[in-house]
């Protein structure tokens, strides 16, 4: 492996495999963008990866020059990292980006490779660096597509998937037509009524998930009692039984005691699949949190309920925002106790909703629709409290 430490080694392979995962990304994005087929060009995209390898050792103005250079070539037609039938703006803007992105990709991978022999700590900066990158890459591209996909099917018409079912691109002459199938959900297929019930079950489910797992999960982490640690280590046992296994004899005895087809039972039913995982998640939480300052309560005379609601909660809050969410999204994801218990259409769970789109007579673009009307609350929702599960997470140290 010594002889890979040379920057005339390093530069042009690490070079090659980045204008690779660049011509092949820019290829994907371009695809779904424009409708064009573009395909990357393996011979070529290693080939300037190379020579752009060597043009960043000798210096940025050398790869800046060097980037501009490819990106001309590959407007002229002559050597092009990408290929296909496309369009002359299409080409030029993958071909440019293709260069751009890979030639400033080099330059900060490359940063600390010079010519000439390198020491392991500068070649494995490199090799790390260009590692980051493709993975920001590949895990960008695994989570984005199938939404984008999604997305763009949605805002599709039946002649259009008929037509080219490959073809993401959008024809934005429509304007508010292209929100046809969100309309045609809420007017005749009740998503209204599915988002309503999913968004009830789910606060309940967090509301009484966290009224049984937080005096649970304060009970094992800080009292002392026989079987405490038995308790503690079977909380997780639930989880080693599939739910598919659970599914008969919850059914059964839902439909002899009436509770199936109804949304109180569905409330019931929930809990159970969420307060083991948030008992989980909340006694870890309350270990970690100082005992003294709660023993510095009861001494000024709080009693224990009152040191839990006043000092321990307020400490807990990131742990408790974390374990909300999780059992929030939980409840609203889950499908397969909505499809075994819920038969009437006026209470449909959002996923169940979208189940019942899953047919021939549909179109697909209503399918979709209601996959991106399930997938964006949550998603927003997750954005918008992330920066708020991570706050206070020292506020229960003590100062020495």
């Amino acid at each position: 492996m010594s002889f890979l430490r040379n920057g005339y080694v390093t530069a042009p392979l690490l070079g090659a495999v980045w204008f690779l995962t660049i011509s092949s990304t820019v290829a994907v994005t371009m695809s779904f963008a424009t409708g064009d087929a573009f395909r990357p060009s393996v011979i070529l995209s290693l080939f300037w990866g190379v020579l752009a390898g060597f043009a960043v050792i000798h210096g940025r103005t050398v790869a800046k020059i060097f980037g501009v250079g490819v990106g001309a070539i590959g407007y002229l037609g002559f050597g092009p990292m990408l290929s296909g039938d496309v369009s002359l703006l299409a080409a030029i803007i993958g071909h440019g980006a293709v260069a751009g992105f890979g030639v400033l990709g080099l330059i900060v991978i490359l940063d600390s490779v010079m010519k000439g022999p390198l020491s392991r700590h500068e070649f494995e900066a490199a090799v790390i660096r260009f590692l980051t990158g493709f993975g920001y890459i590949f895990f960008t591209a695994i989570v984005l597509i199938p939404f984008y996909v999604m997305v763009m099917t949605s805002l599709k018409n039946q002649s259009e998937l008929l037509q080219n079912p490959l073809d993401f691109s959008l024809d934005l002459s429509k304007g508010y037509g292209l929100l046809r199938s969100y309309q045609e959900l809420f007017q005749d297929f009740n998503f209204g009524t599915y988002l309503i019930n999913s968004f009830g079950i789910s606060v309940v489910t967090v509301l009484v998930t966290l009224a049984f797992s937080v005096p649970g999960a304060y009970a094992v982490a800080r009292l002392r009692f026989k079987g405490r640690a038995a308790f503690s280590r079977s909380i997780l046992l639930i989880y080693m039984v599939p739910m598919i296994v659970l599914a008969l004899p919850i059914y059964i005895a839902f439909s002899m005691t009436g509770l199936r087809n109804s949304l109180f039972g569905i409330v019931l039913i929930y809990p159970v699949t969420t307060i083991p995982v948030a008992l989980y998640m909340l006694q870890g939480y309350f270990r970690g949190l100082p005992a003294e300052i709660e023993e510095a309560g009861l001494m000024d005379g709080l009693s224990r309920l009152a040191v839990i609601w006043k000092i321990t909660l307020p400490l807990a809050l990131p742990a408790l925002a974390s374990v909300s969410l999780y059992v929030f999204m939980i409840a609203w994801n889950e499908f397969l106790l909505a499809f075994m218990l819920l038969d009437d259409p006026s209470k449909f769970t959002l996923t169940r909703g979208i189940s019942s789109l899953n047919s021939s007579e549909i179109p697909r673009q209503h399918l979709m629709a209601g996959a991106v009307i399930a997938t964006v609350p949550i998603m927003a929702l997750f954005l918008g409290l992330e920066r708020f599960m991570t706050k206070g997470l020292t506020a229960g140290s003590v100062k020495g």
